[in-house]
């Protein structure tokens, strides 16, 4: 066990990264516009939350009066000693960096006994975890049975364990991020080896990473929107993709009964078979409007991909319109 506890905090310092404030907002507005008593007499947790750092319990704060909360609990991780946790409830609300944390019993893993209480206490659990401990993480929520928004990077949708919970609904992609990359906040001993960094003014590291994702069980209204779809002849003439305009037609897989369509922009809309679509459809994937049938592991699709004229192509999910 101590190996282990060592192994997670080594994995956790690589990828210690702080959301900026107004990408929380701008993600947590999307469910308020949902439902604007969401957080309404509510307990809402922040685990994995630097105490220096945190613009989650800033943006809580900030609004805790404003969204009605009941109670709102930080929890922070140390390597090296114990972990802190900072609670609040009730008025008045106290000007971030003036609040006082107290220390844990012990480092303040999500994991440990003391934070799972408080997990169980807690309503609704938003943070940004780390993402070499995304699916332990997420296995935590949800043995919890909690609603929650956290970050991700994106690949974690084709986790075995992950994808399930996508195909059957149970878990989506959130409101605000859908291409590009986010910048970061990081420590000040944090190596500047990304390909987009900077420092602020104030010494203040920042890293953009990419292919992030907010990963959510709480409604919003983008997920109900439908993607507008044209018929195949249409799509082949008035694609912007010149790879598409030139092989002139949809390919049907060699190893599998479906089609390939490289872009999710041209989703035909007279195909009723099983269509292959990049992992980025789930941005814009309508539970309404398609069903989720798999992707290669779960469909057991022969060679572990789809091939075309025997090339092999890349990951795909496998829909169907409903």
């Amino acid at each position: 066990m101590p190996n282990e506890n060592l192994s997670r905090a080594k994995e956790a310092k690589k990828d210690e990264f702080y959301t900026q404030f107004r990408d929380i907002e701008l993600e947590i507005g999307g469910y308020l516009d949902k439902d604007p008593n969401l957080f309404k007499d509510k307990t809402v947790l922040l685990p994995c939350d630097d105490p220096e750092w945190s613009q989650f319990t800033e943006y809580f704060l900030v609004n805790f009066e404003t969204f009605g909360l009941k109670k709102l609990i930080s929890t922070s991780y140390n390597d090296n000693g114990k972990g802190r946790v900072f609670i609040h409830e009730g008025l008045p609300v106290p000007l971030f960096g003036g609040h006082h944390w107290s220390e844990l019993v012990g480092n303040g893993d999500f994991a440990s006994e003391e934070v799972t209480k408080y997990r169980d206490e807690a309503d609704i659990i938003v943070t940004n975890p780390p993402f070499s401990l995304f699916r332990d993480f997420l296995k935590w929520i949800l043995e919890g049975n909690k609603l929650f928004c956290i970050i991700g990077n994106m690949n974690a949708i084709s986790y075995k364990d992950v994808f399930p919970l996508m195909m059957d609904n149970q878990m989506w992609l959130g409101y605000s991020i859908h291409s590009g990359d986010r910048e970061f906040q990081v420590p000040d001993d944090y190596p500047l080896e990304a390909a987009g960094w900077r420092v602020d003014e104030n010494g203040i590291k920042f890293i953009r990473v990419k292919g992030v994702r907010w990963f959510t069980n709480i409604d919003h209204g983008r997920r109900h929107e439908k993607i507008p779809l044209m018929t195949m002849a249409r799509n082949l003439k008035y694609t912007t993709h010149k790879d598409v305009r030139e092989q002139g037609q949809y390919f049907h897989y060699d190893n599998f009964d479906g089609i390939d369509v490289p872009y999710s922009d041209i989703i035909p809309s007279d195909y009723d078979g099983v269509m292959g679509v990049p992992i980025s459809f789930l941005d814009k994937y309508c539970p309404e409007q398609f069903k989720i049938v798999g992707n290669e592991y779960i469909l057991n699709i022969p060679k572990g991909r789809g091939y075309v004229n025997g090339k092999r192509l890349y990951s795909r999910i496998f829909i169907e319109r409903i």
